[in-house]
């Protein structure tokens, strides 16, 4: 059983005996506690009460300064079911295409990506696989127990689609290139999953790895505390990223923030003795310990701050909606728990309809705002504020924009 212990501060904690899930350490400093939050955020609930009676669990954010690692120490691997339900594809944004269509064709010029063999672990509705077989002409097999059969096996593209976890019955498919975007993040066990990843390489030193997580030190800096969710029961740094990948035999070519700081990225080889290509910045991890503090400090703050905003709305009879109904949206929704916001904007017509897990609220489309006409709408992403601001002229939406 974890123990407890008091030290410096209020709000910090130290974690006695629960082991980190990348480097094993037995110390944790706690940082914060969201209790009862909803399992999963992109589930689609087709009915308000279905919606708020799903699964929930609670989320005890620890982190690891031997590793930098940020975790849920309370996480229950019984709670999560990916099923043809989940949906959580971003593509229907241009912004976001942009950014994949980018980072595909980088990737083919960086490795040669011509006439090769890829595996996607964790592919979705099979977006960016498609999408780097279409540009480099490959072969792609997919595996995620939440696609929908018809989709890119429908297309011209030569890929095939699991629907199934990727585990070790399945390290026989070989490839020249295994990418995995926003998977790891989901997993219990990080370690045990690179080493199976790392026996379907086998020993091909020619193959090339690439992971894409989402960047604890963006949330961190950012005081992104909408960024933390049940289904994410690791957050990766830097440092935790390549220490995991290292212990399992890979040689790091590369660590790179992606999409504005938001992403992190990894891509490795395996190890043939030879020195990494990446070093870590020693500064970043030093700054953590003292980053992850702030961040616990000002939680409760950033949450007053919005309720006395909200409030203020409610007060005056103004109308707000959310734009995003992903995990951003999903995590400000059940936080702040406000009746003021009635509604729940997404550009992803297969959410439109649906209701917000935890509080029940409505998705709709951008359209359903020319008779809404809200006061404000508040952005969960700033990367997306510049689309948002179009979508809205085009509308044409008077509507003040607030970050949250």
């Amino acid at each position: 059983m974890t123990k407890v212990a008091k030290v410096e501060g209020n709000m910090t904690k130290q974690i006695v005996g629960t082991h980190c899930p990348v480097c094993g350490a037995d110390e944790a400093v706690h940082l914060i506690d969201m209790e009862q939050v909803p399992a999963h955020c992109n589930l689609l609930w087709p009915t308000r009460e279905g919606a708020v009676t799903a699964p929930r669990g609670d989320i005890r954010l620890a982190y690891c300064p031997q590793c930098g690692h940020v975790f849920n120490e309370s996480f229950d691997p019984a709670l999560m079911a990916y099923t043809q339900d989940y949906e959580n594809s971003l593509h229907f944004s241009p912004r976001f295409q942009q950014y994949a269509t980018s980072l595909a064709a980088s990737l083919i010029e960086r490795h040669d990506l011509r006439d090769k063999d890829i595996v996607e672990i964790g592919s979705g509705k099979g977006d960016f696989l498609i999408m780097l077989c279409q540009l480099g002409q490959n072969r792609g097999v997919g595996f995620d127990p939440s696609y929908v059969p018809g989709g890119g096996e429908g297309t011209a593209v030569p890929v095939t689609f699991v629907r199934d976890f990727y585990s070790e019955k399945y390290t026989h498919y070989k490839a020249d290139f295994i990418v995995c975007r926003h998977v790891l993040e989901h997993i219990q066990n990080p370690d045990a999953f690179i080493a199976n990843v790392r026996r379907a390489v086998g020993n091909r030193h020619e193959t090339v790895v690439f992971f894409e997580v989402p960047n604890v030190l963006f949330t961190l800096r950012d005081l992104g505390i909408w960024d933390i969710i049940y289904e994410h029961c690791s957050y990766f740094s830097p440092h935790s990223l390549a220490r995991l990948f290292r212990q399992n035999g890979f040689r790091i070519l590369n660590v790179t923030p992606a999409f504005n700081g938001q992403f992190l990225t990894v891509e490795a080889v395996l190890s043939d003795g030879g020195a990494d290509s990446w070093s870590a910045d020693e500064v970043d991890k030093q700054q953590m310990g003292q980053e992850t503090a702030v961040f616990a400090q000002s939680y409760n703050g950033k949450v007053a701050l919005w309720q006395e905003r909200l409030g203020q709305m409610a007060a005056s009879g103004e109308r707000a909606v959310v734009w995003g109904a992903g995990s951003k949206g999903v995590t400000f929704m059940n936080t702040l728990k406000t009746a003021v916001i009635e509604v729940v904007v997404d550009i992803n017509p297969r959410k439109v309809g649906m209701h917000i897990a935890g509080t029940g609220q409505e998705i709709v489309s951008p359209a359903f705002l020319k008779t809404y006409h809200p006061d404000a709408v508040i952005v969960m992403n700033a990367n997306y504020q510049e689309e948002i601001w179009h979508t809205l002229q085009d509308l044409g939406v008077n509507a003040e924009i607030l970050l949250a």
